[in-house]
């Protein structure tokens, strides 16, 4: 990658709340954000003099929906080859609009920060809230959200041309309530071990020959794709990682640029010798159930694990009766019992905590 910049240097397009902002000044900038912002102001600031300093590296917690929360070092060139490529991908220009509603403490906020420094953006900063464009009136080029910030915003998501969404997997009802906006929504695929996405799948404004059940997840520049004899994704991307990284996440190859998830190798449920991928399960029963819901497997003597459905809510036995009628569950597809929850257990940023949610049913 020739003519990168390098991570100490600042696009003199860069903009932060409507303002320039050479090294020095951005100094202070996060100074007075870690000494008199608010919490997620302080969180940014922190952010920025970390990236700010002498080090080539710094440190990012992961969001521990897939095991525990733990700190990883990350090279800051790995960082800037990462918003080089997402420039690339998704045809970010100098001086593009941008809004930031992440929290900075994980990677996808952290990202967009770099992304608007070394592309030269002019980018906004609101708290990320549940509701980020409650206040919101002007209009973005770029944007990024989890799932959940995007179906609590949808009268006002126009105000954004691009949306890249990631941090949990996109819903049915979420990608079919974007149909008819003119926001482009791109579905991210990535981790904090891979400085963010390496692939998107576009999940709007199709053209007549294109549709959701065609589009893919194609990956970004130099980055190279495989499966491991489990059928995971492995990723090569000497750019943005040291090593290979090999995943857990169960893929289909389309081509060498493009594959399609379909769920996570823990997950797995073996009941009775057959290999239940839960998110396939759950992609069928989203047709009956409206709330949150998710699989699993609890521990069985007769079958090893036996399948089970958590929902989130009240207990209703309509709803009970849907799932037993469901004619597109295979046999061995139906849970053997269904519970109700008043509320899943998630980690700090949102994200479903499966095991502990079942715990706390026993």
């Amino acid at each position: 990658m020739e003519n990168t910049p390098s991570f100490d240097k600042i696009h003199l397009k860069f903009k932060l709340n409507g303002t320039y902002f050479d090294r020095e000044d951005l100094k202070e900038v996060a100074y007075s954000f870690v000494k008199e912002g608010e919490d997620y102001e302080q969180s940014i600031g922190n952010f920025l003099m970390d990236w700010l300093d002498a080090k080539d590296h710094l440190f990012v917690r992961t969001s521990g929906s897939t095991g525990t929360p733990k700190h990883i070092k990350i090279q800051k060139q790995f960082m800037v080859n990462s918003a080089i490529a997402s420039g690339d991908f998704f045809g970010i220009s100098v001086g593009d609009t941008a809004l930031h509603c992440l929290p900075a403490a994980y990677i996808a906020g952290k990202m967009m920060l770099v992304r608007a420094m070394i592309l030269g953006l002019e980018i906004d900063l609101v708290a990320p809230t549940l509701h980020p464009l409650e206040e919101i009136e002007e209009q973005y080029d770029f944007s990024a959200m989890i799932p959940l910030q995007v179906s609590n915003s949808l009268n006002k998501i126009n105000n954004i041309k691009q949306l890249i969404v990631g941090g949990a997997p996109v819903t049915k009802d979420l990608v079919e309530s974007v149909q008819d906006k003119s926001t482009q929504v791109f579905e991210t695929y990535g981790m904090t071990e891979t400085v963010t996405h390496i692939a998107a799948k576009k999940i709007n404004n199709f053209s007549a020959s294109e549709s959701i059940d065609s589009a893919h997840f194609k990956i970004l520049p130099n980055v190279t794709i495989s499966t491991d004899k489990r059928g995971c994704l492995v990723i090569d991307a000497p750019y943005i990682a040291e090593e290979t990284i090999v995943t857990n996440d169960i893929v289909t190859l389309i081509s060498e640029s493009e594959f399609d998830w379909k769920g996570r190798y823990d997950n797995v449920i073996n009941s009775g010798g057959v290999k239940l991928i839960p998110e396939q399960i759950e992609k069928k029963l989203a047709k009956v159930i409206s709330q949150r819901f998710f699989v699993y497997g609890l521990n069985d003597a007769e079958l090893g694990e036996k399948l089970i459905l958590v929902i989130e809510g009240k207990a209703q036995e309509a709803l009970k009766t849907s799932v037993k009628e469901l004619k597109s569950l295979e046999k061995f597809e139906h849970p053997k019992a269904i519970y109700f929850t008043d509320k899943f257990e998630e980690t700090a940023n949102g994200k479903l905590l499966r095991e502990a949610t079942v715990e706390k049913l026993k």
